[in-house]
């Protein structure tokens, strides 16, 4: 227990960061004047007392982090954070009228800061403002990854920041510098996502929406989230150009970050357009949505024009995680919303904002299964994997292996989970599927057209879990489980 105290103090740190994040809602709620903005003094009140007595009662358990330590502090703040931003969400609805339970609120602030995009709230339009910009901030927040900022913020405060962004770091190449230091490299991350979103922002603004939808849609649209402010999601708005605007930063932020840091640093874009993993992600995309849109004017559901805008649109908002809808796709021949939903799975790079098990593993497991139908003809062939011009070694195809069989098993025993609970077999798999890969809607009864107000308590705590194992990418939270992890 006592080498757990050191997480401890640096998590309580990390409340205090957190807090500072509730000021702008505060703003808005003050400047708009919405009836709320004395919750959001309470509630960052709560959070820094919380976070004071953790980092000021165990400051003399000051060290650097341990690999294990941040295994253990990753699980934790996606655990304990969304304890805090629910605090404004069930304080700010009961003050205008509205229930919520602890159930709700802990699943609605998970899926804001996991970027999964799923809702148990009704009637979005009405809400207080200041709860929708809370709401799809806390996306914005998630996106990059709140503990990749505080890795550039944590030396300042006397503590080692690199097990903790190897801790973090989406997909299977944890350990790659893009700088001599991890500091360096958390801001230039954080720098190129604030690029993103300052463009994504102006564009929306630009194109017709009121500066505080640009804002929050941009929040929602750069972090891959698709939280709205809207019933509607972005149907609300129904515009082809805004429709196009939010399909070019999905498609951004749909690709390896680190790719973009480099190509900015170097003044070249060689790599960028050498990347395997970026020219498959962008060619899955890109090639569902044309698909998508042949299949939906082959079989007389639009015209070719309508045909071209909503297939593109709902292949890249679903396969890249987002989940924004302008229209109730499960409608659709039934082939195109499986295709989505499996789509969502694979089709964002390591180092985006998206979910799901990563185009690089898929690579690597296509290939990995490539060269072993090539032992069977050729046994004695060496025939290394390769991606681009760099060979992927035998651990980490070890550790893409490993991750595949638990990311199978927990999909299976959610699923069962839920079906024990009588919930229909096409909501229930895809309600895992969706939570695990931070997509939101699902098929069947939490489909576009609805939401997951409709599951029970018990069916929402399991699509919570689903969504942070999927968050955590699953072998960090299940690492905890074994027994020789607490060994020391």
């Amino acid at each position: 227990m006592k080498d757990l105290l050191p997480v401890l103090r640096v998590l309580g740190m990390l409340m205090i960061m957190f807090a500072a994040s509730m000021l702008l809602p505060f703003g808005v709620s003050w400047f708009m004047q919405d009836g709320i903005w004395r919750i959001y003094p309470w509630a960052i009140g709560l959070t820094v007392s919380v976070g004071l007595l953790l980092w000021g009662g165990l400051h003399r358990y000051k060290q650097d982090l341990q690999p294990r330590h941040g295994v253990i502090l990753v699980t934790l703040v996606w655990v304990v954070l969304p304890l805090c931003a629910m605090v404004p969400l069930m304080m700010g609805l009961s003050r205008v009228g509205i229930s919520i339970s602890f159930t709700h609120a802990y699943f609605e602030a998970v899926s804001g800061l996991t970027t999964a995009g799923a809702t148990v709230l009704n009637g979005l339009d009405q809400l207080p403002v200041s709860i929708n910009v809370w709401r799809t901030f806390m996306q914005w927040m998630g996106g990059m990854g709140i503990l990749i900022l505080a890795v550039a913020i944590l030396p300042l405060l006397g503590v080692g920041g690199a097990q903790l962004f190897r801790a973090e770091a989406a997909g299977p190449v944890k350990d790659t510098k893009l700088t001599p230091r991890i500091t360096e490299t958390a801001k230039g991350l954080w720098g190129v996502y604030a690029l993103f979103s300052t463009g994504c922002f102006l564009a929306f603004w630009a194109l017709g929406m009121q500066p505080l939808d640009a804002l929050m849609h941009m929040f929602a649209t750069v972090s891959l989230g698709g939280l709205s402010s809207h019933d509607a999601s972005f149907a609300y708005f129904n515009s082809p150009l805004l429709e196009a605007a939010a399909l070019l930063f999905m498609l951004l932020a749909s690709c390896n970050f680190a790719l973009y840091f480099v190509a900015m640093r170097k003044g070249r874009l060689d790599s960028f357009m050498r990347d395997p993993e970026m020219r498959a992600t962008i060619g899955v995309l890109v090639g569902a949505g044309l698909l998508v849109a042949l299949l939906l004017w082959v079989k007389g559901v639009y015209g070719p024009l309508d045909a071209l805008r909503f297939g593109m649109f709902h292949t890249v908002s679903v396969a890249t995680t987002t989940g924004f809808s302008t229209t109730d796709y499960l409608s659709w021949p039934v082939f195109i919303p499986v295709l989505l939903l499996l789509l969502s799975g694979v089709a964002t790079s390591a180092g985006s904002t998206g979910g799901g098990i990563k185009m690089v593993r898929m690579l690597i497991l296509v290939k990995q299964a490539r060269r072993e139908m090539t032992r069977l003809v050729h046994p004695r062939a060496v025939q290394p994997v390769r991606l681009g011009d760099a060979v992927v070694d035998n651990p980490m195809i070890f550790s893409v292996l490993a991750y595949m069989l638990v990311y199978g098993a927990t999909v299976i025993v959610l699923s069962m989970v839920l079906l024990l609970t009588d919930l229909d077999p096409l909501t229930a798999f895809s309600a895992v599927l969706a939570s695990v890969h931070c997509m939101g809607p699902g098929l069947g009864a939490i489909g576009p057209a609805s939401n997951y107000t409709v599951l029970t308590d018990f069916q929402i705590w399991v699509c919570t879990l689903a969504m942070l194992l999927g968050r955590l990418e699953i072998l960090s939270f299940m690492a905890l489980l074994t027994p020789a992890f607490w060994r020391r």
